[in-house]
C-alpha cells in the first residue's frame, strides 16, 4: 500500500496523511530537545529551528565534525561534501559513521535520504549502510561499520548477499533489529536470524532521489521507502509491541570490504509524533530501560561483575590464606588427637 504522498509534500499534506494512516489525530510538531534533559516546552516560532539544528542534518551541514561540541560527530572515514555526507568512498576496506546528540522524544519519524552507487556490476559491490536508534554511540565494528551485540534498533539496507544459498530474496535488502546486547547480528546469513522482517528495495545507482522513513508510536515500528522516483511511501516493515527507550543516539553507518559502494547521506529529518493516549494506554506505554519487542523472546542479558579494586583483591587474597593456615592448625589438632587415643586404645 502506498501513501500518496512524498517527501517534498507541504506540511498539512504530513498531516493528512498521518490521521488517514494511523487511526488516530497526530499532529506533526517540533518541540525543542534539551540535550540531556529530555523535551522542553518553547514559543511556537522557535520550536522548528531548534529541532533542525539539534537532531535533523541538511545542507550546509553546520554543526557537523570531530570535536566535542559538534552536534554531529563524524568517524572512520565519513568525510563531509558539499551536497551529501559520504559514510564511505567506492574503495575497500572503509567504514565511516555519522551519530547525533541522545534524544527524548517519545514517538518519533525519522527521514532518510540517502544514495548508494558505484562502479561495482551485479552482485559486485558492498556492503550498504545502517541507520541506528542505539544506547551507545561512535563504536566502530562489523555491522555496517557500528559495533555487533549493540543495544536498541538498527535498519539495514543491505546490498549483498553473503548466503549463496538463498535465492527468494532479492538484494538490495531493507531489514530491521532490536538487540538488548545479547544477540549477534549474523553476517553469514544476511541477518535472518534476528531480523524484525523485510522488503526488496532497488536503490542503487539510481538517478532519482531515494528516501527511508522509520516511524514509532504507541510502541508500533513501521518502515517505509519512497525508491521509485513517484513521491509516494511503500510499505516494508511494520512490528507491533516494540519496545524503545528514550535517550538513545540516532545514527548512520557504512562498510565496505572486498566489495565496495559510495554511502552517501543527504539529509536526516527528525519529527516528533504527538499522540493522543487514554489512561490506560499512558500505563501500557510506560517508559521502559531495556529493548525488546513483544512475542520475541531475546536472551537474558546478565550484568558483568564489576572489577575488583587492589584493596579489594588484598582483602580477599588475606583472608583466604589465613583461612586455610587456620584450616591446616584445626586439621593437625584434630590429627594429633586422634592419634592418641589410638595410643590408648593399644594400651
Amino acid at each position: 500500500m502506498a501513501a500518496t504522498l512524498g517527501p517534498l509534500g507541504s506540511w498539512q499534506q504530513w498531516r493528512r496523511c498521518l490521521s488517514a494512516r494511523d487511526g488516530s489525530r497526530m499532529l506533526l510538531l517540533l518541540l525543542l530537545l534539551g540535550s540531556g534533559q529530555g523535551p522542553q516546552q518553547v514559543g511556537a516560532g522557535q520550536t522548528f529551528e531548534y529541532l533542525k539544528r539539534e537532531h535533523s542534518l541538511s545542507k550546509p551541514y553546520q554543526g557537523v565534525g570531530t570535536g566535542s561540541s559538534s552536534l554531529w560527530n563524524l568517524m572512520g572515514n565519513a568525510m563531509v561534501m558539499t551536497q551529501y555526507i559520504r559514510l564511505t568512498p567506492d574503495m575497500q576496506s572503509k567504514q565511516g559513521a555519522l551519530w547525533n546528540r541522545p534524544c527524548f522524544l517519545r514517538d518519533w519519524e525519522l527521514q532518510v535520504h540517502f544514495k548508494i552507487h558505484g562502479q561495482g556490476k551485479k552482485n559486485l559491490h558492498g556492503d550498504g549502510l545502517a541507520i541506528w536508534y542505539t544506547k551507545d554511540r561512535m563504536q566502530p565494528g562489523p555491522v555496517f561499520g557500528n559495533m555487533d551485540k549493540f543495544v536498541g534498533l538498527g535498519v539495514f539496507v543491505d546490498t549483498y548477499p553473503n548466503e549463496e544459498k538463498q535465492q527468494e530474496r532479492v538484494f538490495p535488502y531493507i531489514s530491521a533489529m532490536v538487540n538488548n546486547g545479547s544477540l549477534s547480528y549474523d553476517h553469514e546469513r544476511d541477518g535472518r536470524p534476528t531480523e524484525l522482517g523485510g522488503c526488496t528495495a532497488i536503490v542503487r545507482n539510481l538517478h532519482y532521489d531515494t528516501f527511508l522513513v522509520i516511524r514509532y508510536v504507541k510502541r508500533h515500528l513501521t518502515i517505509m521507502m519512497d525508491i521509485d522516483g513517484k513521491h509516494e511511501w511503500r510499505d516494508c516493515i511494520e512490528v507491533p509491541g516494540v519496545r524503545l527507550p528514550r535517550g538513545y543516539y540516532f545514527g548512520t553507518s557504512s562498510i565496505t570490504g572486498d566489495l565496495s559502494d559510495n554511502h552517501d547521506v543527504i539529509s536526516l529529518k527528525l519529527f516528533e509524533l504527538t499522540v493522543e493516549r487514554t489512561p490506560e494506554e499512558e500505563k501500557l506505554h510506560r517508559d521502559v530501560f531495556l529493548p525488546s519487542v513483544d512475542n520475541m523472546k531475546l536472551p537474558e542479558m546478565t550484568a558483568p561483575l564489576p572489577p575488583l579494586s587492589g584493596l579489594a583483591l588484598f582483602l580477599i587474597v588475606f583472608f583466604s590464606l589465613v583461612f586455610s593456615v587456620f584450616a591446616i592448625v584445626i586439621g593437625i589438632i584434630l590429627y594429633n588427637k586422634w592419634q592418641e587415643q589410638s595410643r590408648k586404645r593399644f594400651y
